[in-house]
């Protein structure tokens, strides 16, 4: 009873229209001092304890290091590479955008700036060559999400954070899965290219392709630093953002020189603005989970779960479904910061592995950010092809059955995920 009263006032604030981080702030505050005995000291300790942690700090320095990139065209490089390895299939144009996303992905950690970056330019490139709108808009909606799956992924940061699971052996086992999505989601585009006979390019020359890729190199070599530094252990992931946050100013500014030194603080100040908004949904998630484990929540659903008889298959399919729902009121942050301290002790409990479960869940929040009424790639693609929400939705239907499909494959087939982290040994 006393549980439902948390989350039917939660419901109830979230309905107002009142930001996630302070509705549920409110709710913990209301709940613990009007139903409970906790003393006011033992909420603030927590509340210090929860987010006094060194890695929280590879936020910011990878929102930091994706603005710089966004900002410094390493975007348009990218398009032009990938364009010169696939712009001669059907649909050349759109597969190179696929292609721009899954490589852009792997240095920006979110998928609105991957939107953003390639959408920008390669949309309006679409439609001037011949190809509808709605078509060019569904693959860059759904293959800018890829900008969470493969690392560094901002999200998977969180659910680390949230569960005190490695953030080295989640980017690692996070390849191999972005790595296959993106190829399910070209495989969608060039069928529905080859199927609409949709324009083709030149192939491009060998000296043409190793010019794009010369071109793009200081932009991939981030790729190589990240995550060659972490398995590497030559620094840690919040070491890696730091360095990449730097990296990425250097390229920008002195490399590639797209962005002005006097343009600096307006991307440190961007920045500085989506960091402090995911910080403060932070701080309240994390009196949201002290709040779940004082009232003994996961242990209560794990053992309902065990009494039910449903083993982990049954639960990985009630974990979907309820991560999908709440994709239709929440972004994928306040979903990571709220779902994931409840349902991963129950997923250990039922033996599943902890890398494995936070894959699916990024997964989850891939679709999610696809589908309305809240799906933020909707929003930010829309604001770019100028399409309605509702055509963009009726436009990303194909390419969001894929990532569905995928799903089903990543839930049920760990090996998918664990296949690389268990290769190199961690």
């Amino acid at each position: 009873m006393r549980v439902a009263v948390v989350f039917g006032l939660l419901l109830s604030l979230m309905l107002t229209g009142m930001p996630i981080s302070i509705a549920l702030g409110l709710t913990v505050l209301s709940f613990m001092f009007t139903l409970t005995d906790v003393r006011t000291e033992s909420v603030a300790l927590k509340l210090f304890t929860g987010i006094e942690s060194f890695e929280i700090m590879a936020i910011p320095f990878f929102i930091l290091a994706g603005n710089f990139l966004t900002h410094g065209g390493v975007a348009r490089r990218m398009i032009t590479f990938a364009t010169s390895l696939v712009g001669h299939w059907y649909g050349g144009l759109a597969l190179s955008g696929v292609v721009a996303c899954a490589l852009f992905a792997a240095i920006s950690g979110s998928s609105p700036a991957t939107v953003v970056a390639i959408g920008s330019v390669i949309l309006p490139a679409m439609v001037a060559q011949g190809f509808p709108k709605k078509f060019g808009a569904g693959v860059i909606t759904t293959s800018g999400s890829l900008g969470i799956l493969i690392p560094p992924s901002i999200p998977m940061v969180l659910f680390a954070v949230s569960t005190n699971t490695s953030i080295g052996k989640l980017f690692i086992a996070g390849i191999v899965p972005g790595m296959v999505l993106a190829m399910l989601l070209g495989a969608t585009t060039f069928y529905r290219a080859w199927r609409n006979d949709y324009p083709r390019m030149p192939k491009a020359t060998l000296y043409e392709r190793f010019d794009a890729f010369r071109k793009s190199i200081w932009g991939i070599l981030l790729i190589v630093i990240v995550i060659g530094g972490i398995y590497s252990g030559l620094f840690t992931p919040t070491e890696a953002a730091a360095v990449s946050a730097v990296y990425a100013f250097i390229v920008a500014v002195f490399i590639y020189k797209d962005l002005k030194l006097r343009d600096v603080p307006r991307v440190l100040l961007s920045s500085a603005n989506l960091s402090a908004m995911l910080l403060y949904i932070i701080t309240n998630a994390v009196l949201f989970s002290f709040l779940m484990t004082y009232e003994n929540v996961p242990q209560a659903l794990a053992q309902w779960m065990i009494d039910q008889g449903l083993g982990w298959i049954g639960f990985l399919l009630v974990v979907n479904l309820l991560l999908l729902l709440a994709g239709n009121v929440m972004e994928p942050s306040s979903i990571i910061l709220i779902m994931a301290p409840i349902l991963f002790p129950v997923a250990i409990k039922l033996g599943i592995d902890p890398i494995h479960f936070g894959i699916l869940m990024t997964v989850n929040m891939e679709v999610g950010l696809c589908h309305p009424p809240v799906g933020l790639n909707l929003y930010v693609a829309s604001g770019i092809a100028k399409m309605g929400i509702t055509e963009l939705t009726v436009a990303v239907w194909p390419w969001l059955l894929t990532m569905l499909g995928f799903l089903v494959v990543v839930t049920y087939w760990p090996g998918l995920s664990l296949w690389l982290p268990r290769l190199l040994g961690m």
